[in-house]
C-alpha cells in the first residue's frame, strides 16, 4: 500500500492511478514498483511516452490554469528569470509578466542565441533585447544570451543570479516552448544534480505545475508552466510540421530580390507580397527546412488554392484546412524594418516599401526595426 501519492518529476503533476484520460495517471503496479525501489524515478504516463516514444498525449489544463499557476510566483520574494526565444522574441515574450511576479526583479535570458548568424555581435543582440523589454514595459537587471540546447552561456547566467538572488528563491517562467525545462537540467547539472530531470521536447507545454528544486543553500529552483501563447503559429501544427518550422541550427538567411508586385510563399504557412517600392532586397530568416515558392502577386490566389498542403508545405494535406482562409496584414516601412511572424521567423525589408503578410487568422504579425 502506497502512503503519499507522489509527483512526476517530468512534469510536475500529482499522479493517479484511477483515471487513465486524465493528468498524471501512471498505472498503479508501476507505481509501485518504482516506490519499493531504492532511487525510484515516477513519470507519469504522458512524460514517459513523451520521452520515450515522441508521442505527445492530449493536455487537459486550460491557459487560465497556466496563469493562475504563475500568479504564485508574485506571491513569494524570488529573482524571476524570464526565458524568451530570441528567433522568436515578439511571440515568446511576456509584456503581462510584471504583474505576475510584483516587485521580484527579472533577469532576461535570450535563448537560442545559436540559431542566429555568428557575424551578429552578441553585445548588440543584448542591447537589442534590451530595448525591446523597455518597450513594452520590462526593466530586466540584466541580460544574458545562451542556448540550453548547445551548453552556451550557463556560466553566465549562473554569474548573474548570485549577484541578484540576494538568498531567495529563483523561478524560472515563459512561454511554451522557449527551452525553460532543458535550461533548468543544465542548472541541475551545474549543481552536481540529475541532469535529465525535466521533461524535455520540441512540443509546447511538457510542464504542467510549479516544480521546486532543492537548491545547496537551503533555496529553491522553481520551474512554473509555459504560458500558451495563442498567437504563436506552432501552437497551430503538427508534431511532423514542427520539424520543419523550429530551426535547430544557425540559420541561412535567404535573399531574394524583388519587385514590385511578386509574391513569396513560406511553405504553405504564410504568404508575402511586395506591393511597392524599389527594386532591392528582401532577407527571409526562416527555418532552413522550409521551402520557399515565388510567384507574381497577380497569380498567387490561384496558385495557393492549387498547391496548398502539397507544394506549399507544411502544413500536410491533413492539416490545410487551418490555413485555407489566411488574414491579410499591410505594413509601410520608413526605415529598414523587420515583418515578424510569431512562431515562424521575420522577413527583413527596406526603407519605403508596402507589404502584405497573409497568415492564418489569429497569429501574430508585427513590425519592428531590423535586429540585423
Amino acid at each position: 500500500m502506497i502512503a503519499e501519492i507522489p509527483y512526476c518529476i517530468g512534469c510536475g503533476v500529482k499522479l493517479q492511478t484511477t483515471a487513465p484520460q486524465e493528468l498524471g495517471f501512471v498505472p498503479a503496479s508501476v507505481l509501485e514498483k518504482e516506490m519499493s525501489s531504492q532511487n525510484h524515478e515516477l513519470y507519469c504516463q504522458r512524460c514517459f511516452r513523451l520521452r520515450h516514444y515522441n508521442e505527445m498525449l492530449p493536455v487537459s489544463l486550460t491557459n487560465d490554469d497556466f496563469l493562475r499557476i504563475l500568479t504564485k510566483v508574485g506571491q513569494q520574494k524570488s529573482l524571476v528569470v524570464n526565458v524568451v526565444d530570441i528567433f522568436d522574441f515578439n511571440g515568446s515574450v511576456l509584456a503581462s509578466l510584471p504583474r505576475f511576479v510584483g516587485d521580484n526583479p527579472i533577469i532576461l535570458v535570450g535563448n537560442k542565441v545559436d540559431l542566429l548568424p555568428k557575424s551578429l555581435k552578441k553585445t548588440k543582440i543584448k542591447e537589442w533585447l534590451r530595448q525591446r523589454a523597455y518597450e513594452i514595459g520590462l526593466h530586466p537587471v540584466a541580460v544574458v544570451l545562451i542556448s540550453a540546447a548547445k551548453n552556451l552561456g550557463i556560466d553566465d547566467l549562473l554569474t548573474e543570479i548570485s549577484d541578484f538572488r540576494q538568498d531567495n528563491d529563483v523561478c524560472v517562467v515563459g512561454v511554451t516552448n522557449v527551452g525553460k525545462s532543458t535550461l533548468i537540467n543544465r542548472l541541475v547539472a551545474r549543481s552536481g544534480g540529475n541532469d535529465n530531470l525535466l521533461t524535455v521536447s520540441r512540443f509546447p507545454g511538457t510542464t504542467l505545475d510549479i516544480i521546486k528544486l532543492p537548491l545547496d543553500d537551503g533555496g529553491n529552483l522553481w520551474d512554473t508552466p509555459g504560458i500558451v501563447q495563442a498567437k504563436q503559429l506552432t501552437n497551430r501544427l503538427s508534431p511532423k510540421e514542427l520539424k520543419y518550422v523550429q530551426p535547430t541550427r544557425e540559420l541561412k538567411p535567404k535573399t531574394y530580390q524583388l519587385n514590385t508586385e511578386q509574391t513569396l510563399f513560406l511553405g504553405g504557412l504564410a504568404r508575402f507580397d511586395y506591393l511597392n517600392g524599389q527594386s532591392k532586397s528582401i532577407v527571409v530568416y526562416l527555418s532552413n527546412r522550409l521551402l520557399i515558392h515565388r510567384t507574381k502577386t497577380i497569380n498567387a490566389d490561384q496558385f495557393f488554392k492549387r498547391h496548398l498542403g502539397e507544394l506549399l508545405q507544411p502544413p500536410f494535406k491533413q492539416n490545410a484546412a487551418t490555413f485555407a482562409e489566411p488574414k491579410r496584414h499591410v505594413f509601410k516601412t520608413t526605415q529598414k524594418s523587420d515583418v515578424v511572424l510569431a512562431g515562424l521567423g521575420w522577413i527583413t525589408i527596406p526603407a519605403n516599401a508596402t507589404v502584405a503578410v497573409w497568415i492564418a487568422a489569429g497569429v501574430g504579425v508585427s513590425i519592428r526595426k531590423a535586429m540585423i
